[in-house]
Protein backbone atom coordinates (compact mmCIF):
# COMPACT_ATOMS: atom_id res chain seq x y z
CA UNK A 1 0.00 0.00 0.00
CA UNK A 2 2.96 2.25 0.45
CA UNK A 3 4.58 1.64 -2.56
CA UNK A 4 1.12 2.18 -4.40
CA UNK A 5 0.58 5.68 -2.31
CA UNK A 6 4.32 6.62 -3.04
CA UNK A 7 3.80 6.43 -6.73
CA UNK A 8 0.63 8.05 -6.28
CA UNK A 9 2.45 11.18 -4.85
CA UNK A 10 5.14 10.84 -7.11
CA UNK A 11 2.44 10.81 -10.18
CA UNK A 12 1.17 14.12 -8.65
CA UNK A 13 4.47 15.76 -8.26
CA UNK A 14 5.40 15.42 -11.70
CA UNK A 15 1.81 16.27 -12.96
CA UNK A 16 2.40 20.20 -10.85
CA UNK A 17 5.89 20.14 -12.27
CA UNK A 18 4.38 19.56 -15.89
CA UNK A 19 1.50 22.22 -15.52
CA UNK A 20 4.28 24.80 -14.08
CA UNK A 21 6.21 24.17 -17.12
CA UNK A 22 3.45 25.19 -19.38
CA UNK A 23 2.26 27.96 -17.25
CA UNK A 24 5.59 29.64 -16.06
CA UNK A 25 7.64 29.08 -18.93
CA UNK A 26 4.96 28.38 -22.30
CA UNK A 27 7.07 25.42 -23.00
CA UNK A 28 6.02 23.79 -26.31
CA UNK A 29 4.04 20.83 -26.44
CA UNK A 30 7.03 18.44 -28.09
CA UNK A 31 9.13 19.96 -24.86
CA UNK A 32 6.52 19.12 -22.04
CA UNK A 33 6.10 15.40 -23.81
CA UNK A 34 9.92 14.53 -24.15
CA UNK A 35 9.86 15.65 -19.89
CA UNK A 36 6.91 13.58 -19.48
CA UNK A 37 8.13 10.22 -21.05
CA UNK A 38 12.07 10.86 -18.84
CA UNK A 39 10.32 11.82 -15.48
CA UNK A 40 8.06 8.33 -16.49
CA UNK A 41 11.07 6.54 -17.02
CA UNK A 42 12.37 8.29 -13.22
CA UNK A 43 9.33 7.29 -11.59
CA UNK A 44 9.76 3.57 -13.01
CA UNK A 45 13.00 3.35 -11.91
CA UNK A 46 11.88 4.91 -7.90
CA UNK A 47 8.91 2.38 -7.74
CA UNK A 48 10.75 -0.32 -8.62
CA UNK A 49 13.63 0.41 -6.82
CA UNK A 50 11.64 1.75 -3.34
CA UNK A 51 13.20 5.46 -3.33
CA UNK A 52 11.98 8.44 -2.06
CA UNK A 53 12.55 11.21 -4.25
CA UNK A 54 13.84 13.32 -1.05
CA UNK A 55 16.31 10.48 -0.01
CA UNK A 56 17.84 9.68 -3.97
CA UNK A 57 21.47 9.75 -3.85
CA UNK A 58 24.23 10.31 -7.18
CA UNK A 59 25.02 6.83 -6.84
CA UNK A 60 21.47 5.95 -7.89
CA UNK A 61 21.30 8.50 -10.17
CA UNK A 62 24.56 6.83 -12.15
CA UNK A 63 22.10 3.29 -11.36
CA UNK A 64 19.39 4.65 -13.18
CA UNK A 65 21.82 6.31 -16.27
CA UNK A 66 22.89 2.37 -16.40
CA UNK A 67 19.39 1.55 -16.50
CA UNK A 68 18.38 4.17 -19.10
CA UNK A 69 21.50 2.70 -21.49
CA UNK A 70 20.09 -1.10 -21.05
CA UNK A 71 16.95 -0.12 -22.18
CA UNK A 72 15.97 -0.18 -25.89
CA UNK A 73 13.15 1.18 -28.40
CA UNK A 74 12.13 -0.09 -31.47
CA UNK A 75 14.56 1.71 -33.55
CA UNK A 76 17.87 1.65 -31.43
CA UNK A 77 19.48 1.71 -27.84
CA UNK A 78 18.95 4.74 -26.37
CA UNK A 79 21.85 7.37 -27.40
CA UNK A 80 24.38 9.03 -24.75
CA UNK A 81 22.40 12.44 -25.54
CA UNK A 82 18.78 11.01 -24.92
CA UNK A 83 20.18 9.84 -21.55
CA UNK A 84 21.93 13.14 -20.74
CA UNK A 85 18.50 15.31 -21.94
CA UNK A 86 16.83 12.58 -19.37
CA UNK A 87 18.70 13.25 -16.36
CA UNK A 88 18.57 16.93 -16.71
CA UNK A 89 15.18 16.75 -17.02
CA UNK A 90 15.17 14.92 -14.01
CA UNK A 91 17.62 17.36 -11.97
CA UNK A 92 15.49 19.80 -13.27
CA UNK A 93 12.20 18.10 -11.53
CA UNK A 94 13.90 17.31 -8.36
CA UNK A 95 15.29 20.99 -8.41
CA UNK A 96 11.38 22.59 -8.61
CA UNK A 97 9.95 19.79 -5.51
CA UNK A 98 12.60 20.81 -3.53
CA UNK A 99 12.11 24.41 -3.87
CA UNK A 100 8.78 23.75 -3.92
CA UNK A 101 9.05 21.70 0.03
CA UNK A 102 11.32 23.69 1.18
CA UNK A 103 14.30 21.25 0.79
CA UNK A 104 17.24 20.37 -0.04
CA UNK A 105 18.15 19.20 -3.80
CA UNK A 106 20.07 15.92 -3.11
CA UNK A 107 21.17 15.96 -6.88
CA UNK A 108 21.47 19.49 -7.12
CA UNK A 109 25.52 19.00 -8.75
CA UNK A 110 24.68 15.90 -10.31
CA UNK A 111 26.16 15.76 -13.83
CA UNK A 112 25.02 14.04 -16.55
CA UNK A 113 27.24 11.87 -19.10
CA UNK A 114 29.46 14.25 -21.46
CA UNK A 115 28.09 13.83 -25.38
CA UNK A 116 31.13 13.69 -27.70
CA UNK A 117 30.52 15.96 -30.52
CA UNK A 118 29.91 14.69 -33.49
CA UNK A 119 29.13 17.10 -36.73
CA UNK A 120 26.18 16.43 -38.33
CA UNK A 121 25.29 14.04 -41.20
CA UNK A 122 24.61 16.33 -44.35
CA UNK A 123 23.67 14.36 -47.59
CA UNK A 124 25.42 15.71 -50.76
CA UNK A 125 23.48 17.22 -53.40
CA UNK A 126 23.28 14.40 -55.62
CA UNK A 127 22.17 12.13 -52.72
CA UNK A 128 19.31 14.96 -52.14
CA UNK A 129 18.27 14.62 -56.05
CA UNK A 130 18.02 10.89 -55.60
CA UNK A 131 16.22 10.57 -52.14
CA UNK A 132 13.50 13.53 -54.02
CA UNK A 133 13.31 11.27 -56.97
CA UNK A 134 12.56 7.68 -55.05
CA UNK A 135 9.94 9.00 -53.03
CA UNK A 136 7.87 9.57 -56.23
CA UNK A 137 6.56 6.39 -57.18
CA UNK A 138 5.42 6.18 -61.05
CA UNK A 139 1.65 5.31 -61.25
CA UNK A 140 1.53 6.10 -57.49
CA UNK A 141 -0.60 9.67 -56.86
CA UNK A 142 0.11 9.63 -53.11
CA UNK A 143 4.02 9.85 -53.85
CA UNK A 144 3.55 12.73 -55.12
CA UNK A 145 2.57 14.13 -51.55
CA UNK A 146 6.05 12.43 -50.06
CA UNK A 147 8.24 13.70 -52.83
CA UNK A 148 6.36 17.79 -51.79
CA UNK A 149 6.95 17.14 -48.21
CA UNK A 150 10.75 16.01 -49.12
CA UNK A 151 11.08 18.75 -51.22
CA UNK A 152 9.83 21.47 -47.95
CA UNK A 153 11.73 19.38 -45.40
CA UNK A 154 15.01 20.46 -47.52
CA UNK A 155 14.15 23.39 -49.03
CA UNK A 156 12.88 25.03 -45.70
CA UNK A 157 14.96 23.23 -43.44
CA UNK A 158 11.92 22.81 -41.18
CA UNK A 159 11.94 20.05 -38.41
CA UNK A 160 9.54 17.39 -39.19
CA UNK A 161 7.72 18.39 -36.37
CA UNK A 162 7.31 21.86 -37.96
CA UNK A 163 5.95 20.57 -41.30
CA UNK A 164 3.46 18.30 -40.11
CA UNK A 165 2.00 20.82 -38.10
CA UNK A 166 1.45 23.10 -40.84
CA UNK A 167 -1.59 24.48 -42.26
CA UNK A 168 -2.60 25.79 -45.67
CA UNK A 169 -2.71 28.76 -44.39
CA UNK A 170 0.60 28.66 -43.75
CA UNK A 171 1.87 28.66 -47.76
CA UNK A 172 2.00 32.61 -48.73
CA UNK A 173 2.10 34.46 -51.78
CA UNK A 174 4.46 37.50 -50.88
CA UNK A 175 4.85 40.41 -53.30
CA UNK A 176 8.27 41.65 -53.81
CA UNK A 177 9.17 45.30 -53.81
CA UNK A 178 11.76 46.93 -55.33
CA UNK A 179 14.51 48.97 -53.55
CA UNK A 180 11.90 52.36 -53.97
CA UNK A 181 9.15 50.10 -52.30
CA UNK A 182 7.13 49.99 -54.89
CA UNK A 183 5.58 46.21 -55.59
CA UNK A 184 6.69 44.69 -58.49
CA UNK A 185 4.47 41.61 -60.39
CA UNK A 186 6.63 38.98 -58.99
CA UNK A 187 5.20 36.65 -55.74
CA UNK A 188 7.42 34.53 -53.59
CA UNK A 189 6.10 32.06 -52.45
CA UNK A 190 7.07 31.83 -48.73
CA UNK A 191 6.52 29.11 -45.54
CA UNK A 192 5.19 30.53 -42.54
CA UNK A 193 7.02 27.76 -39.64
CA UNK A 194 6.29 27.47 -35.81
CA UNK A 195 9.51 26.36 -34.38
CA UNK A 196 10.41 25.50 -30.45
CA UNK A 197 8.60 27.99 -27.59
CA UNK A 198 6.01 28.55 -30.91
CA UNK A 199 8.73 31.71 -32.51
CA UNK A 200 7.55 32.17 -35.84
CA UNK A 201 9.55 32.10 -38.77
CA UNK A 202 9.06 32.49 -42.64
CA UNK A 203 11.05 30.62 -45.38
CA UNK A 204 11.08 31.55 -48.81
CA UNK A 205 10.45 28.16 -50.90
CA UNK A 206 12.16 27.42 -53.90
CA UNK A 207 11.08 26.47 -56.94
CA UNK A 208 11.61 23.08 -56.97
CA UNK A 209 10.22 22.87 -53.82
CA UNK A 210 7.14 24.65 -55.24
CA UNK A 211 6.24 22.95 -58.40
CA UNK A 212 6.22 19.68 -55.93
CA UNK A 213 4.12 21.05 -53.51
CA UNK A 214 1.71 22.86 -56.16
CA UNK A 215 1.22 19.17 -57.81
CA UNK A 216 0.63 18.06 -54.52
CA UNK A 217 -1.85 20.43 -53.67
CA UNK A 218 -3.70 20.42 -56.78
CA UNK A 219 -3.79 16.63 -58.01
CA UNK A 220 -3.38 14.75 -54.26
CA UNK A 221 -5.33 16.60 -51.58
CA UNK A 222 -8.51 16.99 -52.76
CA UNK A 223 -8.61 13.23 -53.41
CA UNK A 224 -6.76 12.76 -49.53
CA UNK A 225 -9.94 14.98 -48.14
CA UNK A 226 -12.95 13.34 -50.12
CA UNK A 227 -14.89 16.10 -49.55
CA UNK A 228 -14.01 16.68 -45.90
CA UNK A 229 -12.61 19.48 -44.81
CA UNK A 230 -8.91 19.79 -43.10
CA UNK A 231 -6.49 22.61 -42.27
CA UNK A 232 -3.50 20.49 -42.60
CA UNK A 233 -1.32 20.82 -45.36
CA UNK A 234 0.05 17.29 -45.37
CA UNK A 235 -3.25 14.84 -45.13
CA UNK A 236 -2.39 11.06 -44.82
CA UNK A 237 -4.74 8.20 -46.43
CA UNK A 238 -7.47 9.21 -44.31
CA UNK A 239 -7.65 13.02 -44.70
CA UNK A 240 -6.51 13.31 -41.82
CA UNK A 241 -3.19 15.04 -40.30
CA UNK A 242 0.26 13.09 -40.93
CA UNK A 243 1.97 11.68 -38.33
CA UNK A 244 5.53 12.48 -36.95
CA UNK A 245 5.95 8.13 -37.65
CA UNK A 246 4.54 8.37 -41.29
CA UNK A 247 6.96 11.43 -42.12
CA UNK A 248 9.80 9.21 -41.11
CA UNK A 249 8.64 6.26 -42.80
CA UNK A 250 8.37 8.44 -46.05
CA UNK A 251 11.95 9.34 -45.90
CA UNK A 252 13.25 6.09 -44.35
CA UNK A 253 11.16 4.49 -47.11
CA UNK A 254 12.50 7.00 -50.15
CA UNK A 255 16.36 6.57 -49.04
CA UNK A 256 15.80 2.79 -49.07
CA UNK A 257 14.75 2.98 -52.53
CA UNK A 258 17.40 5.56 -53.03
CA UNK A 259 19.81 3.13 -52.47
CA UNK A 260 20.75 5.62 -49.22
CA UNK A 261 20.41 2.96 -46.52
CA UNK A 262 18.78 2.98 -43.42
CA UNK A 263 20.20 5.58 -40.93
CA UNK A 264 18.22 8.92 -43.79
CA UNK A 265 16.00 10.53 -41.06
CA UNK A 266 14.62 13.90 -41.85
CA UNK A 267 16.78 15.83 -39.58
CA UNK A 268 19.56 14.84 -42.16
CA UNK A 269 17.19 16.95 -44.58
CA UNK A 270 17.82 19.98 -42.01
CA UNK A 271 21.44 19.51 -41.92
CA UNK A 272 21.79 19.28 -45.52
CA UNK A 273 19.52 22.58 -45.96
CA UNK A 274 21.69 24.64 -43.55
CA UNK A 275 25.13 22.74 -45.20
CA UNK A 276 24.90 23.39 -48.69
CA UNK A 277 23.82 26.94 -47.96
CA UNK A 278 26.83 27.75 -46.04
CA UNK A 279 28.66 25.25 -49.04
CA UNK A 280 27.55 28.20 -51.33
CA UNK A 281 28.51 31.17 -49.48
CA UNK A 282 25.28 32.20 -46.94
CA UNK A 283 25.67 34.68 -44.28
CA UNK A 284 25.85 32.55 -41.07
CA UNK A 285 23.22 34.68 -39.65
CA UNK A 286 20.75 34.36 -42.41
CA UNK A 287 20.99 30.62 -42.08
CA UNK A 288 20.26 31.55 -38.20
CA UNK A 289 17.30 33.27 -39.12
CA UNK A 290 15.95 30.47 -41.58
CA UNK A 291 16.36 27.34 -39.04
CA UNK A 292 14.81 28.98 -36.12
CA UNK A 293 18.23 29.02 -33.97
CA UNK A 294 17.74 31.69 -30.78
CA UNK A 295 21.57 31.78 -30.90
CA UNK A 296 24.03 31.74 -33.61
CA UNK A 297 26.28 29.70 -31.58
CA UNK A 298 23.89 26.37 -32.46
CA UNK A 299 24.42 27.71 -36.04
CA UNK A 300 28.07 27.57 -36.26
CA UNK A 301 28.20 23.82 -35.75
CA UNK A 302 27.44 23.73 -39.46
CA UNK A 303 30.38 26.03 -40.26
CA UNK A 304 32.17 22.99 -38.64
CA UNK A 305 31.18 20.61 -41.30
CA UNK A 306 32.11 22.96 -44.26
CA UNK A 307 35.72 23.34 -43.22
CA UNK A 308 35.97 19.46 -42.44
CA UNK A 309 34.80 19.62 -46.40
CA UNK A 310 37.31 21.56 -47.37
CA UNK A 311 40.05 20.00 -45.04
CA UNK A 312 39.03 16.96 -47.19
CA UNK A 313 38.79 18.85 -50.28
CA UNK A 314 42.42 19.87 -50.02
CA UNK A 315 43.92 16.79 -48.86
CA UNK A 316 42.87 14.85 -51.40
CA UNK A 317 43.85 17.40 -54.92
CA UNK A 318 46.29 19.88 -53.09
CA UNK A 319 49.80 18.22 -54.63
CA UNK A 320 51.29 19.53 -51.75
CA UNK A 321 49.04 17.96 -49.14
CA UNK A 322 50.35 14.11 -49.30
CA UNK A 323 52.19 12.95 -46.65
Amino acid sequence: MKAANGASHLGELIENYLSHLVVERALSKNTIAAYRRDLCKFADFLNESGIELAEIQHSDMDTFASRLRRRTDERAPMSEATIARTIVSVRNFSAFTAKESQRINPILHYKPPRIPKRLPKALSVEDIVALIGAASVEGDVVSLRDAALVELLYGTGARVSEAINLSTSDVMKIQMADSEGATRGSEVISIRLFGKGEKERVVPLGSYAQRALDQYLVRVRPQLLRGRRSSALFLNQHGTKLSRQSAWQIIHDAAARAGLGDSVSPHALRHSFATHLLDGGADIRVVQELLGHSSVTTTQIYTLVTIDRLRESHASAHPRSKR
